[in-house]
């Protein structure tokens, strides 16, 4: 994304990238993972994943293990996937359903989808005992627009306070009608920032995504002021291209809710640590970051369509997939080549362009200084 030269500020003098050892660094990666992905809301995937009661997915976040389920009552609830009897794992499997309990495998101690324990053979004889004193551990849950966020802080603040207004600006797409049509993971080395970062600007998109510049130009589009919650802006299509695509054509309808202005957009918004959203007129692109170490990220994409469309005989996702899967991965190359040269004793902070000005916001908020 670049900013309308307009509007553009300068950067101040001493806007410089971080020091590389912000990428590198194993006990700082430690510090990161706290600050951001333990002490704040986390993507931690879709709604539609976890349709009905009993439905469940694993979710890793700061290297705890979450249980994703869906209640009785329809509501999603987080839970530490740690049986209160004797810390053994309560799910293996990935997803699934329950069949309306999370029963431990070890000693069959038994919750229900609310984490009440409702069952611990050979407990009820100690006089001592009460089953209301062991409730699983629960995480915060939220949604908004079809995305499922965890929080492991004690008392996080609201979702919808930390997403400002951005729900309301991003409502015309409809996300939580869309479905997925295609999900490809992958495994980038490289640290999650510079993911972040790379997503941020297009400077880099005339040399390393040719296809996508033939598509939508470099320099259109604007930016949103940085966000301690997000990051991103808007793009315009070139005259005669209708999505991005191979080619540039839409092969299926336009998202309904869209205007004719949001019909000639593709916007993208970093959702801080881990969303990336790319909205298209005709469909959505995410992808969700999950840090496994200081140098790896791997990196979960998924297209969502909406489901009239979906639902046609032609449908494929193909079109999207493929144009993405490509630029994908020309920038885990770069981001990867960038990890590299962060590493290496001649690296040093770089100016940054008036173009990169959300990087700089970034790096404002992710200094261990302030």
């Amino acid at each position: 994304m670049s900013t309308d030269a307009k509007a553009r500020a300068s950067l101040p003098a001493d806007a410089l990238s971080l020091p590389g050892w912000y990428y590198t660094d194993s006990e700082h990666f430690r510090r990161e993972m706290d600050r951001f992905f333990a002490g704040g809301w986390v993507h931690a995937g879709r709604a539609e994943e976890i349709p009905t009661p009993g439905d469940f997915v694993l979710r890793e976040v700061a290297g705890e293990s979450l249980i994703l389920v869906r209640g009785d009552d329809s509501t999603i609830r987080a839970f530490y996937n740690v049986c209160r009897h004797r810390g053994t794992r309560l799910c293996e499997a990935a997803s699934g359903n329950c069949g309306g309990f999370l029963r431990c495998p070890y000693h069959a101690w038994a919750f229900d989808l609310a984490g009440r324990l409702v069952a611990a053979p050979q407990m009820d004889d100690l006089p001592h005992f009460c089953r209301e004193d062991y409730p699983l551990i629960g995480a915060a849950a939220s949604t908004w627009d079809g995305h499922v966020f965890v929080s492991l802080a004690e008392s996080p603040r609201p979702l919808e306070d930390a997403l400002g207004d951005l729900p309301g600006r991003l409502r015309p797409w409809g996300m939580d009608e869309l479905r997925l049509g295609r999900r490809t993971v992958y495994d980038v080395a490289a640290n999650w920032k510079l993911i972040i970062q790379n997503y941020s600007e297009c400077l880099h998109c005339p040399g390393v995504h040719p296809a996508l510049q033939r598509l939508s130009h470099f320099l259109s589009g604007e930016n949103d002021p940085a966000n301690e919650s997000y990051l991103g802006g808007r793009m315009s299509l070139r005259e005669g291209i209708e999505t991005l695509s191979m080619d540039g054509a839409r092969r299926r309808p336009f998202l309904p809710g869209l205007s004719e202005a949001d019909r000639r957009l593709v916007l993208y918004y970093a959702i801080l640590p881990n969303l990336l959203l790319s909205l298209h007129p005709d469909y959505v692109m995410t992808h969700t970051l999950h840090p496994r170490s200081v140098g790896r990220t791997e990196v979960v994409c998924e297209w969502h369509f909406h489901p009239e469309a979906m639902s046609q005989p032609d449908f494929s996702p193909e079109d999207a997939a493929s144009f993405w899967d490509m630029t994908n991965r020309q920038d885990w190359h770069v981001c990867e080549q960038m990890q590299l040269g962060v590493a290496s004793r001649a690296h040093r902070p770089g100016p940054y362009s008036n173009r990169e000005d959300l990087l700089h916001g970034f790096d404002r908020l992710v200094r261990v200084d302030g």
